[in-house]
């Protein structure tokens, strides 16, 4: 299904130094939290803006003595994520203690999996335009409780903490560093936003936290990333730093560039760049230095003993996959050879899973796609854009629209009354063919009407005729007034007709 993509990687963003020119190398963890209504170990809820501190169940707050249970659905979740992201499922993975100390993480550890996650190799294609893909590999995917939040602008003098998204399910998604410049990085989170929306595991609302990356950077001389990916060497890539917490597309992209050429100006001072834990400011379009990177044996990792290894079988893992939906390669690749589409609008169309199954309905009632594409894109996309208003929200439903255009196919309507039929069915509702009926909106398909109309024009505009015969091309202004005459209802192809043979063109 992806044969329409041609495998070419984009050449590596390079940047220019005072002595010499860089290329950049770039991973990423992805936190992605689980589309789930239950905690990760606890039944709380994990609905967003509740009141502060109302989400939280004993074992969240590390109340003595609580255990935790796993929760069966996140697990499912996490499977369904690696079957999308075509990646190995672990039978048998096991959660450990990642041990630091802050104040909104209560029990002192974070349970997490660091030797044995549950889902392993897998890959990302990242369309980077025609004919231009990167493949992008997926190290790991493991399943981790996120920490509470720590608020410092309430007051002054103090600092708050709020346990509702402790103990909150994520996925954290980590990359092999094939990610080569700030654009590839940010289509990157794009791209898996998508996949993890169309399966249904992370709503992806980046501006609530729910998908946020921490990025890591490095420069290199151009040729060493081909010596690591020859030898599997990290040393080829220069030191690394990590900006955390990344929950935009523009600032992923902005903190890259300038990151990158905070390290250039380092190594060619003749410094050395320090491995650390850096902070993006979007205000200061910089990032700053926040702690020295850890490595694993600074967090003390060993197995949680309040967990057994999870254990899951073949079976399971196979009904979860024959309830996969269409990814949104597939789906464009399908909407491009059977509905006949331009891979242009195929992408605008398959972006958003409630774009497609809205287009998809579309086509359905119409049952002509690239006339759907056409509607769905320039007029609905286009209207909503204008009102500032999601899909979702559409006064417009699909059956509706869909009786729109198969109104213009019949010819019970011209293009031109659909788009003032499109805009009363948006402002007012309503059942599109009798809107039809009621208003006097049918087309003029009488020939003998149309041809009156003509010769009235015609009559009236003896030097506009002696014109048009000498540059047919003029011909249209005649259909122009015949069209503006009969209200925009007279059939325009039969206007076309009927006009060149009165002219004799």
């Amino acid at each position: 299904m992806l044969d329409h993509l041609e495998f070419k990687a984009p050449e590596p963003k390079v940047i220019a130094g005072a002595k010499s020119d860089w290329e950049l190398v770039i991973g990423l963890e992805v936190h992605a939290q689980v589309a789930s209504k239950a905690k990760l170990f606890s039944g709380a809820s994990t609905t967003f803006g509740a009141e502060p501190n109302s989400n939280v169940a004993f074992v969240d707050a590390a109340m003595p003595g609580m255990l935790p249970v796993i929760n069966e659905f996140c697990v499912a979740q996490a499977v369904r994520t690696g079957l999308g992201l075509k990646a190995e499922i672990n039978l048998t993975s096991a959660f450990d203690r990642k041990n630091y100390f802050y104040p909104d993480l209560p029990q002192g550890y974070q349970i997490s999996q660091l030797y044995h996650p549950i889902v392993g190799e897998g890959e990302i294609i990242v369309d980077m335009g025609p004919g231009v893909a990167r493949r992008v590999r997926i190290e790991r995917i493991h399943l981790e409780q996120d920490a509470g939040k720590s608020i410092h602008d309430m007051d002054p003098h103090m600092s708050f903490v709020d346990l509702n998204r402790t103990g909150v399910a994520l996925m954290e998604i980590v990359s092999r560093p094939d990610i080569r410049g700030p654009e590839e990085a940010a289509a990157y989170v794009g791209k898996l936003r998508q996949i993890l929306r169309y399966l249904g595991t992370c709503d992806g609302n980046m501006q609530n936290g729910n998908l946020r990356a921490d990025v890591n950077v490095s420069i290199c001389q151009p040729g060493a990333y081909e010596k690591y990916q020859e030898t599997g060497d990290f040393s080829h890539l220069g030191t690394r730093c990590e900006i955390k917490n990344m929950n935009s597309m523009r600032f992923i992209q902005q903190a890259i560039e300038y990151e990158a050429r905070r390290q250039i100006a380092i190594v060619e001072d003749g410094g050395e760049v320090v491995q650390e834990t850096r902070l993006y400011d979007p205000d200061k379009g910089e990032t700053r230095s926040m702690r020295s990177k850890e490595e694993a044996h600074d967090y003390r990792y060993f197995p949680c003993p309040d967990l057994l290894p999870l254990e899951i079988e073949q079976a399971w893992v196979d009904d979860i996959a024959a309830t996969m939906p269409e990814l949104p390669d597939e789906k464009k690749a399908r909407f491009v050879k059977e509905l006949g589409l331009s891979e242009y609008d195929a992408s605008v169309l398959t972006a958003e899973v409630e774009n497609a199954d809205y287009f998809e309905a579309v086509v359905a009632e119409a049952g002509d796609g690239k006339l759907a594409a056409n509607w769905v894109i320039n007029e609905l996309f286009g209207r909503l854009k204008k009102d500032d208003r999601a899909i979702t929200d559409s006064p417009v439903n699909p059956a509706q629209l869909g009786a729109i255009i198969k109104l213009i196919k019949s010819d019970k309507i011209s293009g031109k009354i659909g788009k003032d039929l499109f805009e009363i069915v948006y402002t007012e509702g309503g059942d599109p063919e009798k809107i039809v009926e009621e208003r006097g909106m049918i087309q003029v398909t009488d020939t003998g009407a149309i041809e009156a109309a003509v010769d009235e024009v015609i009559a009236a505009n003896p030097e506009q005729v002696e014109k048009a015969k000498a540059n047919p091309k003029l011909a249209g202004w005649f259909v122009g007034q015949v069209i503006k005459a009969s209200g925009g209802k007279a059939n325009p192809k039969a206007v076309n007709e009927i006009v060149a043979q009165k002219l004799g063109l």
